[in-house]
């Protein structure tokens, strides 16, 4: 139970260091996952669809990086470190999002072609 305690004690200070709430970051992180997901199966249906995936696209990218902003734009005394984290961190989900789609687009492609 002390490390759980230490954690929480650790985790609290760092709203304290950067002027941000840490509980706020933390609702927004855990609850933009479900729209996250939600925008990524809007884009693979506009895809199937013929239809355009600006907007699935720039929704999913929106929450993926939602917690993210409310740090950057509340955050005070953030060092420069952080920001080329969360710029890494976003890079890394962009790409991993891209390759995702990629493949469950193959796959429909094939299964709409019969090779599966």
């Amino acid at each position: 139970m002390e490390l759980f305690e230490e954690a929480y004690i650790w985790f609290m200070s760092l709203g304290k260091q950067y002027g941000v709430n840490p509980i706020i970051f933390g609702v927004i992180y855990v609850g933009a996952i479900p729209f996250f997901t939600l925008s990524i199966a809007w884009l693979i249906r506009n895809y199937r669809r013929g239809i355009s995936i600006v907007m699935p696209v720039l929704s999913a990218s929106f929450f993926f990086i939602s917690a993210y902003l409310y740090l950057m734009i509340a955050g005070q005394n953030v060092p420069w470190w952080i920001y080329a984290v969360v710029v890494a961190m976003l890079a890394y989900g962009a790409w991993s999002t891209y390759k995702k789609v990629k493949v469950q687009i193959k796959e429909d492609v094939e299964l709409d072609n019969g090779k599966i």
